[in-house]
Order: C-alpha cells, then sequence, then structure tokens
C-alpha cells in the first residue's frame, strides 16, 4: 500500500489559481448573491480550498444598483455606522444609501465582508471584490469570465 498517495495537498499563496470572474447583480437577492459572492471570494468551490489560506477567485459585481431586497427591507432595514464623536451615530436605509455617491458599493460590501472570516485573512479577502453600479468595468485587461452565479449554490 503506497502510503504516498494519501496525502492531503494545502494550498498556499504560491500555488493558489486565482481567476477574475465577472457576476452580473441584476435581479438578485442582495443577501443570496452576497453569500455566493462570499463562497468564490474564499475559494470554496475549488477542490484544493484551504481554510488559512487566501486561494479564492477575484470578483468583478457590475449591474449592483439593479440588486433587490426582499419584503420591506429596502426601507425597514438599517445601517449603522460611527463617526467617533459624541453623539455621532449615523443611520441609513438601503433606499437612502441608493441615492448617496458610492451607497451601492457600501451595501453589497457590508453584507460579503459578513460572510467572510473575521480578522486579517477576511479583511484581505475583500480586496479582491470589486463593485461597480453599472456595465463597465475597469478590469478588462485581467480577462475575465463572466459566471451564471444562479448555478452555484
Amino acid at each position: 500500500m503506497n502510503t504516498l498517495s494519501y496525502k492531503t495537498i494545502s494550498a498556499n499563496k504560491e500555488t493558489a489559481k486565482k481567476e477574475w470572474v465577472v457576476v452580473d447583480a441584476t435581479d438578485q437577492v442582495v443577501g443570496r448573491l452576497a453569500s455566493k459572492v462570499a463562497k468564490i471570494l474564499r475559494g470554496k468551490y475549488k477542490p484544493n480550498f484551504t481554510p488559512h489560506v487566501d486561494c479564492g477567485d477575484n470578483v468583478i459585481i457590475i449591474n449592483a444598483k439593479k440588486a433587490v431586497f426582499t419584503g420591506k427591507k429596502e426601507t425597514d432595514k438599517v445601517y449603522t455606522r460611527y463617526t467617533g464623536y459624541p453623539g455621532g451615530q449615523r443611520f441609513n436605509t438601503p433606499a437612502e444609501l441608493r441615492k448617496k455617491q458610492g451607497g451601492v458599493d457600501k451595501m453589497i460590501r457590508h453584507a460579503v465582508k459578513g460572510m467572510l472570516p473575521k480578522g486579517i485573512l477576511g479583511r484581505s479577502i475583500l480586496n479582491n471584490l470589486y463593485i461597480y453600479e453599472g456595465t463597465e468595468h475597469q478590469q478588462q485587461a485581467q480577462q475575465p469570465k463572466a459566471i451564471d452565479i444562479n448555478q452555484y449554490k
């Protein structure tokens, strides 16, 4: 019996094969989109997934402003932030954030961030996410492949 064939192969930064993928967020539910994007960023769909290494793909989300919330979350959900000053707690709903510059980016990034591991690894993985409100993006040189997010579980 050859025991060398049973060795577990663990990916590292050099051996991880990172790709560029484009996800269209048109008519996608924000939470479900975020969970699938978080899995792609993490590398969970790859056979050489390693929990402590950034071995996931770089994800470009286009048409982010067309992502939707279910139920009454568009008006009832509240995002809280703190300015750092006394009495500096600020509240926004998704409807208010959509009107602001970069608000849609903050909504989707907040949802994806909550589904990534907390700590240094999660913060570094979040840097592989690029969100654009329209169809145009700046990563054409990387030749990203378009994927259908509905094909993933």
